[in-house]
C-alpha cells in the first residue's frame, strides 16, 4: 500500500512557523517535518500559505482526535464509547472509522489525508473563471501597475460591475500559487519586487541584528521630521546579487534631496560601512552633519564610532517600517535604474557612483519649484547669515 501523505496538520504547523518569521529550514524543524517536505510545500505554494492555518474547529475532527479514535478502537472500545469520550456524535465516529480504514485496520493518518483532500476541493479561483477580469488584471500587470493599484482602480473603472472586483491578495495568490490557476507566474517579472515566490516576513518583534545602544526614531527631534533644517540624512544599502555579496551605500539629505553614494569595495560589513560614511560625511561642513537615520541592519553596529567621528546623531527605524526613511526609499527606487537588481555592484567604482549621484542631484524637483537638489544645496551654503538652526 502506498504510504499516505503527512496529515494536513503538519503543513498547517509549518505555515504557522513561516508566518511567525522563521525561515523554511527552521520552520521544518519546529513543525517536525523533513526539510525536503518543507521545501516541496514552499515551492509548490510559491511562498504563499495556500490554506488557512487555523486549527480545525466545530464539525471537523482534528488529527489529535483521530489519534484518540485509533487508541480507543485498538483498546476495544465501541463506536458509542469512543463518541462519548470525544464528545462527538456516534455517526461522526462511525464515518471516520470507515474513512480511515486500511488493510491494517483504522489509521489516523489515512483518515486525515482523505479529509484534507476533500477540503482542498474548493470552488474555482475568481481569476481562473472570470476571463474578462483576468484579461484586465494581466494587462495592468504588464504595464507595471501593482496589485494594490489594480484592485483599487478596478473599483473606479467598473463601479457598477461587481464581477470586475478582485482584492490585491487574490492577485498575489494567483501569481504565486499556481494551483489556484488564473495568472501565469511569468507575470511576476512585472511586480516591483520581481520575485517569483513570496518572501517570508519576519515577525514584528524580530530584529535584523542585535545592535547595542540604539537610539530609536521615536526620540528623534521634531525638526528632522518637518524638514525645516538641513543636515538630517537617511541612509541604507542597495544590495547586489547574492553571489557577488556586493552593495552600495546611499545617503539622502531630507531637506534638499541631495544624494551621496558610498563605495564599498571591501564588502558591506560594519567596519567598511563605518569607513565609507565617515569619509563622505567629514567632507561636509558642520551645518550639514546633524543626524543620520538608518534601519536596524547589522552594518550599523559601529554607529557609536560613526557618531563620535562625524558629530552625527544616529537614529534607528522601527522594524519593517521603510516609510520612516521615505526620502531614502524613494531615492533607492530611482537608483535601481542605474544599479539593477541581481547584478554585481562591485563593478561600479567610486567615480561611477559619483557620476550617478551627480545626475540625480541635477534632476529638477517639483517640491523645490523645479530647482535641482544641487541648486537648493548651493543656495543654502551661500546664505551664511540665514538661520539654518545653527546654534
Amino acid at each position: 500500500m502506498r504510504r499516505p501523505p503527512l496529515p494536513r496538520e503538519f503543513q498547517d504547523r509549518f505555515w504557522r512557523e513561516i508566518r511567525s518569521g522563521l525561515g523554511v529550514q527552521d520552520a521544518a524543524v519546529a513543525a517536525g517535518v523533513s526539510r525536503s517536505s518543507a521545501m516541496r510545500w514552499f515551492r509548490h505554494a510559491g511562498g504563499v500559505n495556500p490554506v488557512s492555518v487555523a486549527e480545525p474547529v466545530g464539525r471537523y475532527l482534528s488529527f489529535a482526535e483521530r489519534e484518540e479514535i485509533l487508541r480507543l478502537e485498538a483498546a476495544g472500545s465501541g463506536v458509542r464509547a469512543i463518541a462519548r469520550e470525544l464528545g462527538r456524535d456516534p455517526a461522526t465516529v462511525s464515518r471516520e472509522l470507515k474513512r480511515g480504514a486500511s488493510t491494517l485496520g483504522y489509521r489516523a493518518s489515512v483518515g486525515q489525508a482523505i479529509a484534507d483532500l476533500g477540503r482542498r476541493k474548493a470552488r474555482g479561483a475568481k481569476l481562473a473563471t472570470n476571463l474578462r477580469l483576468r484579461g484586465e488584471v494581466q494587462a495592468r500587470l504588464k504595464r507595471k501597475d501593482s496589485p494594490v493599484q489594480i484592485a483599487g482602480r478596478l473599483k473606479t473603472d467598473f463601479p457598477d460591475d461587481p464581477e470586475m472586483r478582485v482584492s490585491a491578495e487574490t492577485i498575489y495568490q494567483s501569481l504565486y500559487v499556481q494551483a489556484r490557476g488564473g495568472l501565469k507566474r511569468e507575470l511576476t517579472v512585472h511586480l516591483r519586487s520581481g520575485r517569483s515566490m513570496r518572501k517570508p516576513r519576519r515577525s514584528g518583534t524580530e530584529r535584523r541584528g542585535r545592535i547595542p545602544n540604539m537610539v530609536m526614531i521615536s526620540d528623534r527631534p521634531a525638526e528632522v521630521e518637518d524638514r525645516a533644517v538641513p543636515g538630517h540624512w537617511e541612509g541604507d544599502l542597495i544590495l547586489g546579487s547574492a553571489k557577488s555579496n556586493s552593495a552600495v551605500g546611499t545617503l539622502v539629505e531630507r531637506k534638499t534631496g541631495f544624494v551621496m553614494l558610498l563605495h564599498l569595495p571591501d564588502g558591506h560589513g560594519a567596519l567598511a560601512v563605518q569607513d565609507a560614511i565617515v569619509e563622505k560625511m567629514t567632507r561636509l561642513p558642520e551645518m550639514l552633519r546633524r543626524s543620520l537615520t538608518w534601519d536596524q541592519g547589522v552594518e550599523m553596529s559601529n554607529h557609536v564610532n560613526i557618531a563620535e567621528t562625524t558629530g552625527l546623531d544616529i537614529y534607528f527605524c522601527d522594524p519593517h517600517s521603510p516609510w520612516q526613511r521615505g526620502s531614502n526609499e524613494n531615492t533607492n527606487g530611482l537608483l535601481r535604474q542605474y544599479l539593477p537588481k541581481g547584478t554585481d555592484l562591485s563593478f561600479y567604482g567610486s567615480g561611477m557612483l559619483d557620476n550617478i549621484a551627480a545626475e540625480l542631484n541635477s534632476r529638477p524637483r517639483q517640491r523645490h519649484e523645479f530647482l535641482t537638489p544641487a541648486e537648493v544645496l548651493d543656495q543654502l551654503m551661500s546664505e551664511p547669515d540665514k538661520d539654518h538652526g545653527v546654534a
